[in-house]
C-alpha cells in the first residue's frame, strides 16, 4: 500500500479546499473535477475531493457523503478553534474537555462532513491508537 486518504464527493470543490487550507493543508493537485490537499510537512496527511458527476464515479454512488466523521489530531485545539472561528466556518460542538483525556471541538466542512479537531491531554487510553 502506498497511501490511503478519503476522496469526498462534492460539487463544492473550491469551498472544501479553502476549508482545509485554513487548517494548514496545501493543494497538491487541482483539476476542474478533482482537488487533493496534503500537509506540507507530512505527505501521509491527505484529503481529496471529486465532483460527483465525474465519469469515474458510478452513477449509483453520486450522493452526498453521510455518516462520515473526519478526525484531525492537533497540538492545540483552542488555537485551531480560533482559526476556524476567524474564517467563519461553523462550529457544531464547542471546545470542551472530555473525561477520556481529550480537548476537542467539531466543525463542518463545506461538503457537509463533520470534522472533529482533537488534542490529547494525557496518555492515550488503553485500546486507542492515534
Amino acid at each position: 500500500m502506498h497511501s490511503l486518504f478519503p476522496l469526498i464527493l462534492t460539487d463544492r470543490l473550491e469551498g472544501a479546499a479553502e476549508f482545509y487550507r485554513t487548517l494548514g493543508l496545501e493543494v497538491v493537485a487541482e483539476l476542474d473535477w478533482y482537488i487533493q490537499l496534503q500537509h506540507p510537512d507530512n505527505d501521509a496527511i491527505q484529503i481529496a475531493f471529486i465532483s460527483p458527476d465525474h465519469d469515474s464515479v458510478p452513477a449509483s454512488h453520486r450522493g452526498a457523503p453521510q455518516g462520515v466523521l473526519i478526525t484531525i489530531e492537533v497540538a492545540d485545539a483552542a488555537a485551531v478553534r480560533d482559526l476556524v472561528g476567524a474564517a467563519e466556518h461553523p462550529v457544531v460542538v464547542e471546545l470542551r474537555d472530555e473525561a477520556w483525556g481529550q480537548r476537542h471541538f467539531m466543525t463542518q466542512d463545506p461538503t457537509g462532513l463533520l470534522v472533529d479537531i482533537v488534542q490529547q491531554l494525557g496518555p492515550v487510553p488503553d485500546g486507542l491508537v492515534h
